[in-house]
């Protein structure tokens, strides 16, 4: 049976590392970011390998979501989407969601915005994708009998056997050992913007050891932070581990 799993996550997580992962199945067809050139086009962001994006990527949603809700490419079983919940932006449709199964990437908000601080100099809520993730959480959760997956970077790298066997079982997916190493560099399916945001990851060939993000967070991002925490605490709520 097809499977069509798209992982919604914010910035500054270790959604790239988990594609990687899910790539190393040979059952597996992966796509990064599928939504990355509308958004670019839409809200007209000067990102790292903006032109190159909108060059090589579809920014028509329409186009895009009938891709993806459409046969599994490589006649493959599962097709892992990556998705950025940002870029879910308000005009796109929401009608072709329902064919797919929603997964959700989280990170704690204080130390998504330590890291993502060094990338952009002004963040809004918005930016963390954190309301997106909410928003999609609820409309699933109320369409669906069970409650979306949703798990937590710091748990996989703190475990990441354990949290994969877990979140293969709750998509009802056979676990493949696998998605625990992958070969170093960049991929065919990556996107276009891999050369100028990819520089670590290229690098691994396995998920990293959890390590803190420390130090103080900048007194201009503190109302920000503040409006995530109660965001973030709803989807933990439904993590792997708690429930």
């Amino acid at each position: 049976m097809a499977v069509r799993i798209a992982m919604w996550s914010g910035p500054r997580n270790i959604s790239t590392a988990l594609m990687r992962a899910w790539g190393s199945r040979a059952d597996c067809y992966v796509t990064d970011e599928p939504l990355y050139a509308f958004y670019l086009r839409e809200t007209g962001l000067d990102h790292p390998g903006r032109e190159a994006t909108l060059a090589a990527h579809s920014s028509d949603w329409r186009e895009v979501t009938r891709w993806l809700t459409g046969p599994i490419p490589e006649d493959r079983s599962i097709w892992y989407q990556k998705q950025m919940a940002h870029h879910l932006l308000p005009s796109v449709g929401r009608d072709w969601l329902s064919k797919l199964t929603h997964a959700f990437l989280i990170r704690d908000p204080r130390e998504m915005l330590l890291s993502l601080v060094e990338f952009l100099p002004t963040i809004r809520v918005e930016d963390t994708g954190l309301p997106q993730q909410v928003e999609l959480f609820r409309r699933v959760l109320e369409q669906e009998p069970r409650p979306p997956v949703v798990v937590d970077g710091r748990d996989v790298l703190e475990d990441p056997p354990g949290l994969l066997q877990e979140l293969c079982r709750r998509l009802e997916v056979p676990y493949d050992a696998a998605m625990l190493q992958w070969e170093p560099g960049l991929r065919k399916t990556d996107g276009a913007w891999a050369p100028f945001w990819y520089d670590k990851v290229r690098k691994t060939t396995t998920f990293g050891k959890y390590r803190p993000k420390d130090g103080p967070l900048p007194e201009p991002l503190e109302p920000v932070y503040q409006a995530c925490i109660p965001l973030y605490e709803e989807l933990a709520e439904y993590k792997i581990g708690r429930i």
